[in-house]
């Protein structure tokens, strides 16, 4: 029995999607830039994908830049700030527990002199407002703050840091990548500057992404051309992909909140407090996470042992195998679980389609494997 409890890695392209993507891969085929009678189709599917990523955030469809996924829409907004802004200051202010395509870029700006400083989190894995207030400097440019956290899903204040990051005058960016779909984004209710959408994560296609920019933000374009997206990302534009988008975005707003998964993933944990008791521990904040996400680790066992001989199940794990150690993951590192509980972290995120026998035949299977 193969089950799929690896949607924050990766989601299905939603069947309505891929419905809405189908007549432009046979029938419209010109170039949106076009102003003859095969670039017109092209051009208005393209506006139309940009007000559905607008509507789901809240916000200007001419504050959307199209991109190719989370990464790039990540890297726009930290490079692009720091290359806009550097005559006020070099100095960028993020958390130890970023995903890789923000922490990479931070790391990359450091070698061409940005100051940055890593801020760290609790127990459950959230940012202390307070905390970023006291890491502002007058050379202060850009706060990066996720919106969700991708291994354990814990949702940081992100209102109470954009009101920080206003009084100062700091630009405020939040990795969305996540809570897309998930929960509420409404760029005003967040008080963001900008916002990074990736499609894979939101039943779109993969290679596809937004990212917002709040008129009036001061940023570098990151790719250079003829001036396609307002001038702000060159190069053609990917219509197959920005209606993909577009149409999962629109589907979106009908699961904000995902109450039915957010029941299947309450009842997993209570599974699974069932059969093991204290040997299983809740990974993330307790209540201020994302719906579908729930990290657990095994007492004295390695999330990737647990994973392997369950045949069949996709999910994630929360330690890898370096130089011939088992190591956590950065951050369940930042968090501060001891190795004996974040070695043996498991990340099973449920989506839209999971159901309630799919997770009580993984809870079950759990129970049955050797020396639990």
């Amino acid at each position: 029995m193969r089950i799929y409890l690896d949607f924050n890695a990766s989601t299905p392209i939603a069947p309505e999607v891929a419905e809405a993507m189908r007549p432009f891969l046979t029938d419209h085929y010109g170039n949106p830039s076009s102003p003859h009678w095969a670039g017109k189709p092209a051009k208005d599917a393209v506006e139309h994908a940009r007000a559905q990523v607008a509507g789901l955030l809240g916000c200007s469809p001419q504050e959307i830049v199209f991109t190719s996924g989370g990464t790039e829409s990540n890297n726009h907004a930290i490079k692009g700030v720091f290359l806009a802004n550097r005559q006020r200051g070099s100095h960028i202010i993020t958390t130890q527990v970023e995903h890789p395509a923000v922490l990479q870029p931070c790391r990359f700006l450091e070698r061409l002199g940005a100051k940055v400083t890593y801020v760290g989190v609790d127990g459950f894995g959230q940012v202390d407002p307070d905390d970023v207030r006291k890491a502002i400097t007058p050379e202060t440019i850009l706060i990066s703050v996720m919106h969700a956290n991708n291994e354990v899903g814990t949702v940081q204040p992100i209102p109470e840091i954009a009101r920080i990051a206003r009084e100062c005058g700091v630009t405020f960016h939040t990795d969305a990548a996540q809570s897309v779909g998930k929960i509420s984004v409404h760029v005003d209710e967040l008080g963001v500057d900008l916002l990074s959408v990736a499609g894979h994560k939101v039943y779109a296609p993969k290679g596809v992404g937004a990212l917002y920019i709040r008129e009036g933000a001061k940023i570098e374009a990151l790719m250079h051309g003829a001036g396609h997206e307002g001038g702000r990302r060159a190069g053609t534009e990917n219509v197959l992909l920005d209606v993909g988008l577009g149409a999962a975005c629109e589907l979106a707003r009908q699961h904000i909140g995902m109450p039915n998964v957010l029941r299947l993933r309450d009842r997993f944990w209570e599974l699974l407090q069932e059969r093991f008791g204290e040997r299983a521990v809740l990974n993330g904040h307790p209540t201020v996470r994302l719906p579908n996400t729930l990290n657990v680790s095994f007492r004295g066992r390695i999330g990737s042992d647990v994973l392997g001989a369950l045949d069949g199940v996709a999910a994630s794990t929360g330690s890898a195998c370096h130089e011939g150690a088992m190591e956590m993951s950065p951050v369940l590192r930042a968090m501060g679980l001891p190795p004996q509980v974040g070695l043996g972290a498991v990340r099973l995120s449920l989506g839209r389609t999971t159901t309630e026998a799919e997770i009580e035949e993984v809870a079950g299977r759990l129970a049955s494997l050797a020396g639990f």
